[in-house]
C-alpha cells in the first residue's frame, strides 16, 4: 500500500507522540506525583499506530494495562490523557480511571484494562452492536502475549468466528507477560498460528515495522468491513523499559535492551524508510511540536485539581 506524505507525516507524529509521552511519564514517575502504577509502551509504538491508522472514531478499540499508546494511536487528547494519570479533575475520566482504565468513549477507546485478557470480549461485543446498529465500524482488541493464553480469550475468538463479527484480534507479542518468557509460557511457541486453529486468519509480523503493522491491518480491516469475519495479527516487538515502572528487569538478558535500542527502534526504521519522500525538516517540525504538547501536557496536569470529595464516586458505579 502506497502512502502519501501527509499519511507519512501523520503516522510519525503519532508514534513520536506515545514516544514522547511514554519517557516524559518515565521521568515525571520519579517525582510521587502519579499515583498507581505505570505500564510504559515505549518500542512498541508501530504497532498501535499502523492498527489505529486504518481506524476512525466510529471503530472501537480495546486496550491492556499498557494502553497509553494504544490512546494516542486513536486520537486521545494528550492534556486529558496526561491529567487522567496524575488523578485530576480534568482527565479524560475526571481523574478516576488513572494510567490502567482510561477511555474514551467518543474516540471510540473503551479503555485500558487491568484484567488480563479482558479486552477481547469488549471487543467482540462492540463489533457485534457495530454489526446490529449498521454503523460500518469494526472493533479491535489488542492483547498481549501473556493475555493470549487466558481461556476468555478463546472464547472471544471462537465466537467471533461462529457470529462472523467485524473484530480483529491484535497480539502485542512484547517477549514478557510480566516475568516470564513468552517462549515458556506459550506452548505452542506460536501465537498466531494456535490462533489459527479456531478458524480465522492469522500472520505473525514484525511489530517493530510501522509499515509491517499498516498492511496487515489493512488487509484485515477490509475483511472485517466486507462482512468476511474476524482476523488475528500477532505482532512482534519487545518492549524497552520493564513490565512496570520499578521493575528491574533481572530476568532479561545483558544487553537486550541497548541491543533494542540500537537495532529495533520502530521510530527510526520509519525515518529509514521514508528519507526519499519525507522532507527532513517537516521532521524535525513536529519532534519540536510534539515536545512541546508534552511540555503542556504536564504543566496543566500538575495545576489541575483533584476530583472533589463529594464528587469521588460519580462516574464509577452505573445504577439501572
Amino acid at each position: 500500500m502506497t502512502l502519501s506524505t501527509h499519511q507519512l507525516l501523520r503516522a510519525y507524529r503519532r508514534m513520536r507522540e506515545i514516544r514522547e509521552f511514554e519517557e516524559r511519564l518515565q521521568v515525571e514517575n520519579t517525582s510521587g506525583e502519579i499515583p498507581g502504577f505505570l505500564h510504559l509502551y515505549t518500542g512498541q509504538e508501530a504497532i498501535a499506530v499502523g492498527v489505529c491508522e486504518h481506524l476512525s472514531d466510529i471503530d472501537y478499540i480495546a486496550s491492556t494495562h499498557r494502553g497509553h499508546g494504544h490512546c494516542i494511536a486513536k486520537g486521545c487528547d494528550l492534556n486529558g490523557m496526561m491529567a487522567e494519570i496524575y488523578g485530576k479533575e480534568t482527565g479524560l475520566c475526571r481523574g478516576k480511571g488513572g494510567s490502567m482504565h482510561i477511555a474514551d468513549l467518543e474516540r471510540g477507546m473503551l479503555g485500558a484494562n487491568a484484567i488480563v485478557g479482558g479486552g477481547p470480549p469488549l471487543a467482540v461485543g462492540a463489533a457485534l452492536s457495530a454489526r446490529t446498529l449498521g454503523t460500518g465500524g469494526i472493533a479491535v482488541s489488542f492483547t498481549g502475549d501473556g493475555g493470549s493464553n487466558q481461556g476468555l480469550v478463546f472464547e472471544a475468538m471462537n465466537m467471533a468466528v461462529v457470529l462472523q463479527l467485524p473484530v480483529v484480534f491484535v497480539f502485542e507479542n512484547n517477549g514478557y507477560g510480566e516475568a516470564t518468557g513468552h517462549d515458556y509460557a506459550v506452548g505452542s511457541g506460536d501465537i498466531a498460528g494456535r490462533a489459527a486453529g479456531f478458524g480465522l486468519p492469522a500472520v505473525k509480523i514484525d511489530g517493530a515495522d510501522f509499515f509491517a503493522v499498516h498492511e496487515a491491518m489493512g488487509v484485515a480491516a477490509e475483511r472485517a468491513r466486507s462482512g468476511q469475519g474476524p482476523s488475528v495479527i500477532e505482532a512482534v516487538a519487545m518492549r524497552w523499559r520493564g513490565h512496570y515502572e520499578g521493575d528491574a528487569m533481572l530476568y532479561r538478558a545483558e544487553g537486550e535492551v541497548a541491543e533494542l535500542r540500537a537495532n529495533k527502534d520502530p521510530l527510526q526504521r520509519f525515518l529509514q524508510r521514508v528519507a526519499e519522500q519525507v522532507a527532513g525538516d517537516d521532521i524535525a517540525a513536529i519532534d519540536r511540536e510534539v515536545a512541546a504538547a508534552i511540555d503542556e501536557a504536564v504543566e496543566r496536569a500538575r495545576a489541575a485539581n483533584p476530583p472533589a470529595v463529594d464528587q469521588l464516586l460519580t462516574d464509577v458505579y452505573v445504577s439501572y
